[in-house]
């Protein structure tokens, strides 16, 4: 997974969509508001402490951890073999329930090994990281992708793996009237192809959560949780820091299905200030 696959789509942004957006008054509001539901167990996506995991690993994973983080997403692995990831991850008390690949790796013939790889090190899902452009280029292409994940979920059944999609803004682009994720969630529908939706991106394309979640009910186990500042930037932040009402979006937790809260930012200034300012937020939101 490169930077390069977390460029804007080209072209004007869509608005974001009003239900998911926040005023800073709000945003106080979330925090002082009556006790209620609260993330259990947080996440981290891994691609964001990126530059420290190739540094050390060890060390990243325990400063991760000292955050106040309990899972955490594999974006690569950091040439370490299964057997070092998960003793780094046991060392500091976390999990590592999926795994960023590509889909590259989806269609490869040797996708068994990635599998194998996956069950070792303990995940329960590989999701899709992005998509090249040709498989973005139509309705039909985004149906081969599903079909695709179609195929693989059925390979990774027999390992008790289950595979999923990760969404940009790119995929909320138009043919006709059907966007490009939605194509993909109705050709998937019955199966066990899941869709770790990324809360930014969604947002920033136009997309609105509470519509999808109530759209496709129970089929997002996995969200990307990353905030945005106002029009026209839409500056990527630390989480609490933007315009995103989190408070809204996780209150449909069951509803859209979710199990698993990753913190996400793609390029922060200080990684680890960011990570922690993020958890700080979210280890006290009531939604």
């Amino acid at each position: 997974m490169t930077t390069s696959r977390r460029d804007f789509v080209r072209g004007a942004a869509a608005l974001l969509g009003g239900s998911a957006l926040l005023s800073p008054s709000e945003r106080l509001e979330q925090l002082a508001s009556a006790p209620g539901d609260r993330i259990k167990r947080l996440g981290l996506e891994l691609y964001t402490v990126r530059d420290l995991m190739q540094q050390s690993l060890e060390r990243t994973l325990a400063q991760v951890a000292a955050a106040g983080y309990h899972e955490v997403e594999f974006a690569g692995y950091f040439e370490r073999t299964p057997a070092q990831n998960v003793a780094a991850l046991k060392a500091n008390g976390l999990t590592a329930p999926s795994v960023h690949i590509s889909i590259e790796e989806l269609r490869s013939p040797d996708f068994a090994k990635t599998l194998d790889t996956a069950a070792q090190i303990g995940h329960e899902w590989l999701i899709v990281a992005s998509l090249p452009d040709a498989d973005r280029a139509s309705l039909d292409a985004y149906k081969r992708v599903a079909d695709s994940l179609l195929k693989a979920a059925d390979v990774a059944k027999a390992s008790k793996l289950k595979v999923g999609f990760h969404n940009h803004d790119q995929e909320f682009a138009k043919f006709g009237a059907t966007r490009g994720l939605d194509a993909m969630i109705e050709h998937t529908t019955g199966s066990d192809v899941a869709f770790e939706v990324d809360l930014y991106w969604m947002t920033r394309a136009g997309g609105d959560p509470l519509a999808y979640f109530a759209k496709y009910p129970g089929r997002f186990p996995l969200v990307h949780v990353k905030d945005a500042g106002p029009a026209p930037q839409y500056v990527m932040s630390d989480v609490g820091r933007g315009r995103i009402n989190w408070s809204a979006i996780f209150a449909k937790h069951a509803q859209a299905g979710i199990h698993h809260y990753y913190v996400e930012h793609d390029e922060p200034a200080d990684p680890l200030r960011s990570i922690q300012a993020s958890a700080a937020y979210l280890r006290t939101l009531n939604f």
